[in-house]
């Protein structure tokens, strides 16, 4: 593909972790209402629930940081951070009893730095988490956390492998010393490794790097050397993230001058040296960022066309219910987005009030939950189906890219064809009827590259 292609889509538009993306929520729901969409996820008794805990302490903030954080050495914060967060769950218990009966398949700790809380704690989290709430025995659900190899331990790895977690995923982002003291995040090559083979003893079955491209100082050598280190390593799936650039959210980001930020084509090649080292060692690349082994859950998934994209990027399947716990935590049904309280001190007052700490949220229209399934499908799978008013539309709204082989309509049928996939966030732009709408004209979401 030429740099024209690049400079030419490489715009501010929406990951699409969700449909509607959150700018644009507006039906909100009551406590009544939202607690009522969790009744009619759950209503068959083989409805599975997943489950996330947004643990966000962290002891330095990494600059290229976009997620919600409360940086603080004072690791006194956890356990009643802790408390909070299954009191949290047991009032969902009390208003919504059949979270407790329907098998809980996933529970996944992020942050912020989960590893800020100690072993003990983890392990407290963990069991009354398992104590509320129907597993079905030993390997019956899939726990993971995020891990930062700098304050993660063996304790650690240990309290929850007993607890029948096998998925780890740690914040690699980069080896390039240079890279590394811009972005304030200092962890050699040789500690990542020694996480690695501590986890591997302690039967972790599915390892995960998240990799960022497009941070200052990356180079296509440097990006080589990565690459090389990291299959020296052997994960069993990463996260290739492009840098998502939004200072006008977090200011951390201002340290960061423009020429310091490769954009558009000059990007995409960062990104392109860890795909073809990957694919040349045999990983499969799934949807726009996510690569696994052949033989990975996640690449079965894509394989059997039950790969699904949500808040936590790409997952094996669906849950019937997402549920969110702690601070800025997000959850989904069916028919309703439910945010908690972005600020701690806000979720903290609102917890100890037992009230469900309620940010915001939307109501998803008929029309909303139509083109969230295409978003997803053009995201899983590269296509979706098309009713005749739609397929009429995209011939318009998606010419440039149905012009430059990056889409291809056939009849009903939208495609995305191997070169278009690195405009996938563009495509999926023709289904969102608020960005359609508002195209707004200041900068909201991160580029496309």
């Amino acid at each position: 593909m030429t740099p024209e292609l690049f400079a030419k889509y490489d715009v501010h538009v929406p990951r699409y972790t969700s449909y509607p993306m959150v700018p644009a929520w507006h039906a909100a729901p009551t406590t009544a209402q939202w607690t009522a969409s969790l009744e009619r996820a759950l209503t068959d008794p083989s409805a599975t629930l997943s489950l996330y805990v947004h643990l966000p302490f962290c002891e330095s903030l990494c600059t290229f940081c976009g997620c919600n954080t409360v940086i603080t050495r004072d690791h006194g914060r956890s356990k009643p951070y802790i408390d909070r967060v299954l009191r949290e769950l047991d009032m969902y218990l009390a208003m919504v009893p059949a979270l407790r009966e329907r098998r809980l398949w996933q529970l996944h700790l992020g942050g912020g730095t989960p590893t800020f809380a100690s072993g003990d704690e983890l392990a407290a989290l963990v069991d009354g988490i398992l104590s509320r709430l129907t597993t079905g025995g030993s390997g019956s659900f899939s726990g993971s956390i995020e891990a930062d190899p700098r304050v993660t331990d063996s304790g650690q790895l240990r309290a929850l492998a007993e607890r029948g977690f096998t998925r780890l995923s740690l914040g690699v982002q980069d080896f390039n010393e240079d890279t590394q003291q811009l972005v304030n995040r200092i962890q050699s090559r040789a500690l990542v490794a020694s996480i690695v083979a501590e986890a591997r003893a302690l039967g972790y079955a599915s390892i995960n790097f998240d990799l960022i491209y497009g941070l200052p100082g990356q180079t296509t050598t440097s990006m080589q050397r990565l690459a090389n280190d990291v299959l020296r390593l052997a994960p069993d799936r990463l996260a290739v993230y492009s840098f998502a650039r939004v200072p006008w959210i977090k200011p951390g980001q201002r340290k960061f001058t423009d020429e310091q930020i490769p954009v558009a084509a000059e990007k995409r090649a960062l990104y392109d040296v860890i795909r073809r080292a990957l694919l040349a060692a045999g990983y499969l690349e799934l949807g726009m960022d996510h690569f696994a082994r052949p033989d990975d859950p996640l690449a079965r998934a894509a394989m059997a066309g039950t790969l699904h994209r949500n808040f936590q990027g790409y997952t094996e399947a669906r849950a019937n219910v997402l549920l969110g716990l702690g601070v800025s935590g997000i959850s989904e049904s069916a028919d309703c987005y439910h945010q908690n309280e972005k600020v701690i001190a806000q979720y903290d007052r609102r917890v100890d009030r037992r009230e469900i700490p309620t940010l915001r949220g939307h109501l998803l229209s008929a029309g909303d939950q139509r083109r969230r399934e295409q978003i997803v499908s053009v995201m899983t799978r590269f296509a979706v189906t098309l009713d005749d008013a739609q397929a009429g539309d995209a011939r318009v709204f998606l010419a440039p890219l149905l012009d430059d082989g990056l889409a291809v309509l056939e009849g009903n049928v939208l495609r995305i064809p191997s070169a278009g996939r690195a405009f996938i966030r563009n495509i999926a732009t023709f289904f969102d009827e608020y960005f359609r709408a508002s195209r707004p004209a200041s900068q909201m979401y991160s580029r496309s590259i």
